[in-house]
């Protein structure tokens, strides 16, 4: 799996010329639909079945400041996988040093219900699971 690569934007800093702490939850987000495209199954995919993915639960360690221009690469990787729930873990990097360091937890629902991944989406939920065992690579 290729990690994401992002450029901080200008009007992504705050006052004080950092990245402010909300983007990173974003970056997140592209980094995660960026996994799934590779794996075949971007949000549109999902989307057009009915499926969503809601987040549970985020916790974030900011490690170093990010400012405009720098560009940040994100590694993702699962952490925990369940037939309910998913775990990613984040570890971002810019300039040779970890900046962020999260993890994000989500489930897949259709029709407002959690659907089981083994049984909805087997081949989806087999390639996160050998991916997993094989260190995320």
């Amino acid at each position: 799996m290729t990690p994401y690569t992002r450029k901080i934007n200008y009007y992504e800093c705050d006052r004080m010329g950092i990245t402010h702490h909300s983007n990173y939850i974003r970056f997140m987000e592209e980094a995660r639909i960026h996994y799934l495209e590779q794996l075949g199954y971007g949000f549109e995919k999902l989307e057009e079945q009915g499926i969503v993915s809601p987040v549970l639960s985020l916790t974030v360690n900011y490690k170093h400041p990010t400012t405009f221009p720098d560009v940040i690469q994100i590694e993702l990787g699962v952490e925990k996988l369940s037939s309910l729930k998913i775990t990613f873990s984040y570890t971002m990097s810019s300039k040779g040093k970890t900046v962020c360091e999260a993890t994000s937890t989500h489930c897949f629902m259709k029709d407002g219900q959690p659907v089981i991944m083994e049984q909805e989406f087997p081949q989806l939920y087999e390639a996160i699971r050998t991916l997993k065992e094989n260190g995320n690579k």
